[in-house]
């Protein structure tokens, strides 16, 4: 899993900003219980996205896409592959 500097990283370098508020709000739910390192069903999709347009708007949205991709790629998922809609689809998309 990238760290959140790296996730801040890759925003800098393709937005000009870092969006430390959105790779905290995605992230919001790891190391707690019960979740632990499987917290990402709960914001890491297409509705975690929109939730986050409409919180800080569509450049914050295109950050939480950045971040969420690259998570799903360290977990073996195809960049071209499209990103679940929503927590149901993500678990049932086998990164469960």
């Amino acid at each position: 899993m990238p760290l959140f500097e790296e996730h801040c990283l890759k925003c800098q370098q393709i937005l000009g900003e870092q969006f430390p508020e959105v790779h905290l709000w995605l992230d919001e739910y790891f190391g707690q219980f019960p979740y632990v390192t499987r917290h990402r069903h709960l914001r890491h999709h297409r509705q975690g996205i929109e939730d986050i347009r409409k919180r800080w708007g569509d450049i914050a949205a295109m950050a939480a896409e950045i971040h969420i991709r690259q998570d799903l790629e360290t977990d073996g998922w195809p960049s071209d592959k499209p990103i679940p809609e929503d927590s149901e689809s993500y678990r049932k998309s086998g990164l469960w």
